[in-house]
């Protein structure tokens, strides 16, 4: 039986530790091929490149680097970089330095790679860790290699990505989590650049999130891993019925 084959991409870029963590961590289970940005794209979401040409940039027959987003990446790899007739059974995007949970899903970069794989027909699952500052990768890679296994092994429901966050340290256990929402305000920081001309920093204050039961907050707070499935599909369904009478 033909070995599984993996594409890998990331945010943080070709040279993040993350993503060399997540590459070690998958090489057992599959063939893996990594296509990654050039350089860090955090925060980019689900942005695709259409101002400018892009570069593809070969360094070996199983790692490539493209000059624009996660999107942009998978998108190229998919339909430029790997043969069409041999599309990878499941794209994995991360580790994330750093948690995409609650509303922060929908500026990751991390989490559009895996979603954009999954328009394209292919399963798609991205990874986090949940801390901010002295990240070990050694327990998220190995509950990405897990994860990942089971993903193959059982399939994942069409046109659903998985987003996983793992809570610093040993994980106490994993949960499936709904989309939480945090409690924050944005925080603009003003400067001005050696010219006299301002310039801005885009930050935010955190208060913390809603507990609302069965979150991914909630569960990282628990030290659990939190699998979080999510799909490009943006409807508000409940309100469909609400709107009905909105129709003319």
């Amino acid at each position: 039986m033909a070995k599984p084959r993996i594409l890998i991409t990331n945010d943080d870029g070709i040279h993040a530790d993350g993503i060399k963590a997540l590459e070690g961590a998958l090489s057992d289970l599959g063939e893996v091929f990594v296509v990654a940005p050039e350089a860090e794209m955090s925060g980019a979401s689900h942005s695709l490149t259409l101002a400018r040409p892009l570069r593809i940039r070969r360094i070996d027959d199983h790692h490539w680097t493209v000059d624009g987003t996660p999107t942009d990446c998978v998108v190229m790899a998919l339909n430029k970089i790997l043969p069409p007739d041999m599309p990878p059974d499941i794209c994995c995007s991360g580790i994330n330095h750093g948690p995409n949970l609650g509303d922060d899903a929908s500026y990751s970069g991390t989490v559009a790679g895996a979603m954009e794989a999954t328009i394209l027909g292919v399963p798609g699952i991205a990874f986090s860790l949940a801390v901010s500052r002295d990240p070990d990768f050694r327990e998220s890679a190995r509950v990405a290699a897990s994860i990942t296994e089971k993903a193959l092994s059982t399939g994942i429901p069409g046109g659903t990505l998985l987003n996983v966050n793992v809570p610093r340290g040993v994980p106490a256990g994993t949960r499936i989590t709904t989309q939480g929402f945090k409690t924050a305000r944005p925080v603009i920081s003003e400067h001005t650049d050696p010219r006299g001309k301002l310039y801005y920093w885009i930050g935010e204050v955190r208060n913390g999130y809603r507990a609302e039961g069965g979150t991914d907050f909630e569960a990282i707070d628990a030290g659990l891993v939190s699998v979080t499935p999510m799909r490009a599909d943006l409807t508000d369904h409940m309100s469909l019925t609400l709107l009905d009478d909105w129709n003319a």
